[in-house]
């Protein structure tokens, strides 16, 4: 429940009703299959976007990697502290539950110590989404009442939660099973592994980049999380039974990873949702993804990120042909582009063997959720089957929760941001990676000056890792976290309007430049030149945090807003 909510809630209605979490250990807490029913339901916090959206592919719609049509507030600066609402604390108090009532269970300690360790998994899932959210926020550990004193406790410093993160994530290791769990749809060893490196990664960096402003932690620079994130993430490496997928086809592997049918036996998906429709399950991804826009485009930040087949970036690879189209743009690319973003040609609708549409051009000249605002349109998890998209709610292939390929990232990443990465680790993480799509080793004996590297103050090796993140996790939701946790909004959004492709006026012969479609001095889409004439107003002293709500601080007065909501 609500912390808010908690505070409040002392009428008859609340006190007599006996929600799950609140069973008597009369009518459970019994046996093991007690506990995994309990458990069972935090698994719908995975979230895969919402059956009507295009699943997890939009995930970066709040980043420099992808745009909607309306502009992001956050990005923008103009969010306001809400009066109600805020951070909810009823997942992390059902599963407190759990803690205060499951050594009821009689039977042995190895009969339910997988239910154990999924339990402290999901506490530590809830509370790292608060401390993204909103940095410290008080440690509960409890189930509590509207009398208990922990109620109007302080919040807690965000490190302190992290500690505890990775205390509950060491619990969850050593009690959850290894290897796939009931056909990789429920937790695991490896999961809580990958999960731990990605909290790790988070806060090590978070601390680094952070160090002196206001989000900062005093007397830490995160060395200590950085450690843990490479030694989670090279043993899961390592000693884990998970691999990348690959079929030897570079030219198809990387999009066919997004798109299966069933994740059964993927040696890279450590955790997966099903959908069945004999179960009522189905969601309207592919109505999404193969046929409309969306209202999201990717940018040409994002493209231009894409090396050459040489090896080399853009501004200096021979390679390089240009911007005239589309068509042009992708030659001699990193495959992983065209695998991304639908080029000419590509499958809008395959009917058996046959393809009976195909891809011409991105959507701009559309309207409302149908258009593409930045002509690059995007492939990446379309599956132009009709019998996934024909009528809604009908799409059935599953989506992709963990994957190992982020172990290899946050592992590279760790060990670069401590100073450490050798070119062996290259060899057993990013090389890994660029196998797959056939590209050209990184060698970081060897690595040419990219003039337009994003991060030029950084060191070269630090660019290209953080260069392969973003290719590789390209529009599944991970770019606003890197950004956060990089300090990287001065450099990459304050000020400024994510642009798209170039404008091809024999494409779109109903559109008048100025009027219906806003270019920039170089002829790229400029989506938001109307309505964000002076770029983006993102805070740099407020808005990596979201805000307290008033009721929040008018509730507990030993809550501190965050800075720059006061």
């Amino acid at each position: 429940m609500a912390l808010l909510i908690l505070l409040s809630a002392c009428n008859k209605d609340y006190l007599e009703r006996l929600p799950l979490d609140q069973i008597s250990s009369d009518d459970y807490w019994k046996t093991t299959n007690d506990l995994k029913l309990y458990v069972n339901q935090f698994y719908p916090s995975f979230s895969d976007g919402g059956a009507w959206s295009g699943g997890i592919y939009w995930f970066d719609d709040n980043s420099d990697n992808m745009f909607y049509r309306t502009y992001n507030s956050r990005l923008a600066g103009t969010r306001v502290v809400p009066g109600g609402g805020g951070w909810s604390y009823s997942s992390i108090r059902s599963v407190n539950t759990f803690f205060a009532n499951y050594k009821n269970v009689t039977d042995p300690y190895d009969d339910y110590k997988q239910y154990s360790g999924e339990a402290h998994f999901f506490r530590a899932y809830y509370y790292f989404s608060l401390v993204r959210t909103y940095g410290d926020v008080p440690w509960i550990d409890k189930p509590l009442t509207p009398e208990s004193p922990e109620l109007y406790e302080p919040r807690t410093p965000r490190n302190e939660v992290i500690d505890h993160i990775i205390a509950d994530l060491d619990t969850a290791i050593v009690e959850m099973q290894s290897g796939p769990n009931e056909n990789g749809m429920r937790l695991n060893k490896e999961i809580a592994q990958l999960f731990k490196s990605r909290v790790c990664l988070y806060e090590g960096t978070w601390e680094k980049y952070h160090a002196g402003d206001p989000f900062g932690v005093s007397g830490s620079d995160g060395t200590a999380y950085l450690q843990q994130a490479a030694e989670v993430a090279e043993d899961l490496i390592n000693n884990g039974p998970y691999s990348i997928f690959t079929t030897g086809d570079p030219k198809n592997d990387y999009w066919h990873l997004f798109n299966p049918y069933d994740y059964t036996g993927n040696p890279e998906i450590l955790l997966w949702k099903k959908y069945d429709a004999n179960l009522g399950r189905t969601h309207n991804h592919q109505r999404y993804l193969p046929r409309i826009g969306g209202g999201r485009g990717i940018t040409k930040s994002l493209m231009d990120s894409y090396l050459c087949t040489d090896g080399l970036p853009i501004a200096v690879s021979p390679l390089f042909q240009g911007y005239d189209s589309l068509a042009v743009e992708k030659l001699n690319r990193d495959p992983r582009f065209t695998q991304t973003v639908y080029n000419r040609g590509d499958p809008k609708r395959i009917e058996g063997t046959d393809t009976t549409e195909r891809f011409t051009v991105a959507m701009i000249d559309a309207s409302g959720e149908s258009i593409c605002p930045s002509g690059y349109q995007l492939f990446k998890g379309a599956l132009p089957d009709p019998a996934q998209y024909n009528s809604s709610w009908v799409g059935t292939n599953p989506s992709p929760i963990f994957r190992f390929g982020e172990v290899l990232l946050n592992f590279a990443e760790a060990k670069a941001e401590l100073g450490t990465l050798t070119q062996a680790d290259v060899d057993k993480s990013i090389n890994v990676l660029r196998d797959r799509v056939g590209m050209p080793h990184l060698d970081i004996g060897n690595i040419t000056t990219d003039p337009n590297w994003q991060f030029p103050d950084l060191s070269p090796v630090i660019n290209e890792v953080r260069r392969e993140r973003r290719v590789e996790l390209a529009c599944e939701g991970y770019r606003w976290d890197d950004i956060a946790r990089w300090a990287a909004a001065d450099e990459l959004i304050v000020g400024k309007r994510f642009k798209g492709a170039k404008f091809v006026p024999e494409y779109y012969p109903t559109l008048e430049v100025g009027v219906s479609v806003f270019l920039d001095e170089d002829g790229f889409i400029d989506w938001y030149q109307p309505t964000l004439p002076s770029g983006y107003g993102f805070v740099i002293g407020r808005d990596y945090l979201s805000p307290l709500s008033t009721e929040q601080l008018t509730l507990n007065e030993n809550l501190v807003q965050n800075p720059g909501w006061e």
